[in-house]
């Protein structure tokens, strides 16, 4: 160990550390507001990443097709809800966005893969899929759950992620993929180099979470979410629908878990398996910032980044046991620390 390769060591975790704080603060917003633990989030990292590989690599990928059904099985589950009083209007608008919404998508996707389109477009189409199928995802899986424990939550949430996984092996294949990088290019600093890659994810999270911020603080959507955060009850108590809240937790989660794939699959081979690993170790700032403090969850995961670093330089075949190792403690303190209280029910 010398000064360069603690430096180099430390760009490495501050990379993987952004990734991290990304996928932290999906989970964190969407426990927040709908009491979901999103085990899937791994699935749309994967899903996103490969999905961006397969259509730079002229590939017709099966996740807009996978799209296309969860919106069909949404817009049966909205017609079921509204069996009794059938208004022609919600039909018509739950018809666009659940159906034809997709199936343009997917004729879209068609229509471009076999081209090996650019790759702002191989982004852009990447995620309107991810966050259609987590669109539908939620209200196919977990809005009908919604008024059920955190157990009951859980479990689904465990269910999903298995269907999730096996589809992928499905779409994708047992064999890894790599996508364009986002920039090209390279500049030196001293003994550190930065590729055009790595400005990409730093530059795209800082991004990402001042426009979070701006969301929550400013719009009132982001508002509404934070009110049902806060109290879900009085949230329903003042009007705010908690439904929508949790369509666009999701819808922001799955476009978060995407567009984290798009910047790591340039940089590393994934499989269709490889986001659980991932996706674990944003849930590792989670639990660290609580699952309730976004600005926590962020340092969190930065730490979390540069302590795998550092173990795969010492102890390489223990870096995912070190990593999870730092829960222990933290679950050790907020177990002594924290009060019992009872689960909320509403």
């Amino acid at each position: 160990m010398n000064t360069t390769i603690m430096l180099f060591l430390v760009q490495d975790g501050i990379t993987n550390g952004a990734i991290y704080a990304l996928l932290g603060l999906a989970l964190v917003l969407v426990f927040a507001v709908t009491r979901v633990i999103l085990i899937p989030q791994g699935e749309f990292v994967t899903y996103g990443a490969l999905t961006y590989a397969s259509l730079a690599a002229g590939q017709m990928p099966g996740t807009a097709k996978l799209a296309l059904a969860l919106g069909i099985g949404a817009f049966a589950f909205d017609l079921f809800e509204a069996r009794k009083a059938l208004h022609g209007r919600l039909v018509v608008r739950s018809f666009i966005a659940n159906v034809v919404l997709p199936a343009i998508v997917l004729a879209l996707t068609l229509s471009l893969a076999a081209q090996k389109p650019p790759v702002a477009i191989c982004i852009a189409l990447s995620l309107v899929i991810v966050a259609m199928i987590g669109l539908y995802l939620y209200r196919v899986a977990f809005q009908p759950l919604a008024h059920t424990s955190v157990l009951v939550l859980l479990i689904a949430s465990v269910g999903v992620h298995l269907a999730l996984q096996g589809l992928g092996l499905l779409f994708f294949g047992a064999e890894g993929q790599r996508g364009p990088a986002v920039l090209s290019g390279a500049f030196t600093a001293g003994a550190l180099r930065f590729t055009g890659q790595s400005i990409a994810v730093y530059a795209i999270t800082i991004a990402f979470i001042v426009a979070l911020w701006l969301f929550f603080g400013l719009t009132l959507y982001g508002k509404a979410l934070r009110a049902t955060a806060v109290n879900r009850l009085g949230a329903r108590l003042a009007g705010i629908r908690t439904t929508l809240s949790g369509q666009i937790a999701f819808l922001l989660a799955s476009v978060i878990g995407a567009l984290s794939g798009i910047l790591i699959v340039p940089i590393t081979t994934l499989y269709y398996d490889s986001g659980f690993l991932i996706g674990l170790k944003g849930f590792v700032a989670a639990i660290i910032g609580g699952l309730v403090s976004y600005p926590l969850t962020a340092v969190a995961a930065l730490v979390v980044g540069i302590v795998e670093a550092f173990s795969s330089f010492y102890a390489s075949n223990y870096k995912e046991v070190i990593v999870f190792m730092l829960l222990i403690p933290v679950l050790l303190l907020r177990s002594l620390a924290a009060p019992a209280v009872e689960e909320e029910k509403d």
